[in-house]
């Protein structure tokens, strides 16, 4: 779970093309501390972190973030609001950053970040049949038997990377939940965010780390 992505990049996942596809996201790998007990979101703060370098793209993102914690029941605060100094975050080094996390008493911190964008291609060939013989049988059969050109679709899969601490005062920092995700044609950031958001929180829930939603 490592690497850089280009600003160009991130600005560019907002506006990823194939917005008439219909998004899809899955988790590719999932972990789970060994002795993490079963949490419940309800009560707690929880602070919502996106990195990226773009202003533009990482606070609408905590926002989106921030609103889907508070969904199910926590105090969801986006990052931006606690962290940023001029000129952004970035100039935030670990230890002044978990200063202010506890500081606005916050229990834990989920991290996204984008980890990769790949393209697949696919390419539907065209049919057709050769003609018939004979002018009466070929005209009822041309006209029922069009040729059918070949079609060229390109998906866009983005990978993100979920990251769960928590934070707790005089107390080392644990992960406790870590993840990826293949986010196929998001429309944008936000519809991305959300898609994995959701997807998240069920991998959670079945494997034990999320408690379940009250009915």
């Amino acid at each position: 779970m490592s690497g850089r992505v280009p600003v160009a990049f991130l600005t560019t996942v907002v506006l990823l093309l194939l917005a008439a596809c219909t998004p899809s996201t899955t988790l590719t790998t999932t972990w789970k501390a060994p002795d993490a007990a079963t949490v419940s979101p309800v009560g707690k703060t929880i602070v919502a972190v996106f990195i990226s370098k773009d202003e533009g793209v990482r606070r609408p993102s905590e926002d989106t973030m921030a609103h889907e914690l508070t969904a199910r029941g926590a105090n969801g605060i986006p990052g931006y609001t606690i962290l940023s100094t001029p000129p952004t975050a970035q100039s935030v080094n670990s230890d002044e950053a978990r200063a202010k996390l506890t500081q606005a008493g916050a229990n834990a911190v989920v991290v996204m970040r984008i980890i990769g964008q790949d393209q697949r291609i696919t390419y539907t060939p065209g049919s057709f049949t050769g003609p018939r013989a004979g002018f009466g049988p070929y005209w009822g059969y041309g006209w029922g038997a069009v040729y059918t050109p070949g079609s060229i679709r390109t998906d866009t899969d983005v990978s993100v990377e979920t990251l769960v601490y928590s934070l707790r005062p005089n107390t080392p920092d644990k992960l406790l939940w870590a993840s990826t995700s293949r986010t196929t044609n998001p429309n944008n950031v936000t519809s991305l965010i959300n898609e994995v958001a959701a997807a998240t929180a069920r991998e959670m829930t079945n494997q034990g780390f999320l408690a379940a939603a009250a009915k």
